[in-house]
């Protein structure tokens, strides 16, 4: 009966497997990823109304003199070119001062929300038109969907809490509000400032409270939408492993590389150990390599013809052993030194070696 329901998940393409390490890469490239806007809105309004808490007295430095000089001065100036061009140029000048540093700070807010749920990620994906984009029928199935009503109920939560924090902080200094006819101008800026401040931050701290939550939400939304089939992942693995042609070529070449670098190897060695016609091991022994003879080349039937025929062409001895020759090809591979039960054997044929070169040079 298991079986039986795994194979109908299968062919009806049913999405209940978790995604792929190189689906979510993909889809990470494509900009679908877990996000939550209010995590933005969060942090962004905290740096903002902190920024506001350290620049307050520069803020109202700034406008009170803007207020001055354009009441005492500039009111009792002549219009002309130049008067406007100065009158311009001052405010701007005045102007970026002010706004510098809360648009800096802004753009760094948002770059530090976006780094804290996605991490350092550039696409223009997103950007590109797509007609499903102004579908009026997906339009309504969104509007309709079960996101959409998350969306409501967040948004309600979000003007619930936040109208709140607002209400409490006001009532909690009404008797002052009321009594501001009394102060002089500076304790109505700096009281006015003041709540606003703690209105702006206690704000920010609820919607981040919020965002934990649709986060979370959102977290889950994203894994939901790109869930694959199981043969959705049979494909991937399919196309990550190739075509099976392309395979076969690749494997063909690496075979040839292998076999050009073992053929190099030949001229170097000591002897070569035959069948005489089916096996043909090459060994060669150098002290400061290791204690033991090692194996530099091997072949059976074409191979180890054509290991004969680069011995031959570089004069290197070839000793017919037909016991030591198989048991060599089973048991050692390319590049590692003989086993222990053939010290003896091997010893006999390079001494045999030895000796004939020795003859050869006298």
């Amino acid at each position: 009966m298991d079986k039986l329901k795994l194979d109908l998940q299968f062919f009806s393409g049913e999405k209940t497997e978790k995604a792929t390490p190189k689906k979510k890469e993909d889809s990470r490239k494509k900009g679908q990823v877990a996000k939550s806007q209010d995590v933005n809105t969060g942090i962004l309004l905290l740096f903002m109304f902190s920024l506001f808490f350290v620049m307050g007295g520069f803020l109202k430095e700034v406008f009170t003199t803007m207020y001055q000089h354009t009441f005492q001065e500039y009111i009792h100036w002549e219009v002309t070119e130049n008067t406007v061009h100065q009158v311009f140029s001052e405010m701007t000048i005045e102007l970026s001062k002010v706004v510098g540093p809360i648009m800096g700070v802004a753009i760094l807010a948002g770059l530090a929300s976006n780094w804290l749920q996605l991490g350092f990620l550039f696409t223009a994906e997103p950007l590109k038109f797509k007609l499903e984009k102004i579908n009026p029928i997906q339009g309504a199935k969104k509007i309709f969907s079960a996101r959409a009503l998350v969306e409501l109920v967040k948004s309600l939560l979000k003007i619930t809490i936040v109208g709140s924090i607002a209400f409490a902080v006001i009532w909690m200094n009404k008797g002052e509000m009321m009594m501001m006819s009394l102060h002089s101008l500076d304790g109505v800026l700096a009281f006015f400032g003041r709540t606003t401040i703690v209105m702006g931050v206690t704000s920010a701290l609820g919607l981040l409270l919020i965002s934990v939550l649709d986060y979370s939400y959102q977290k889950f939304d994203y894994e939901k939408s790109i869930r694959m089939s199981k043969h959705d992942i049979k494909n991937e693995h399919k196309n990550m492993e190739g075509d099976p042609l392309i395979k076969s070529k690749i494997k063909e070449k690496q075979r040839q590389m292998a076999m050009q670098r073992m053929m190099s190897e030949i001229p170097d060695a000591d002897v070569v150990i035959t069948n005489p016609t089916h096996f043909a091991i090459a060994i060669q022994y150098k002290e400061e390599k290791g204690d033991a003879p090692y194996v530099v080349a091997k072949g059976v039937d074409f191979v180890a013809q054509r290991i004969k025929d680069v011995a031959k062409a570089n004069q290197v001895i070839m000793v017919e052993n037909r016991p030591l020759a198989r048991a060599l090809y089973q048991q050692v591979e390319i590049g590692q030194p003989i086993g222990e039960e053939f010290y003896k054997a091997v010893a006999e044929v390079l001494a045999y070696v030895y000796r004939i070169q020795k003859q050869v040079q006298k």
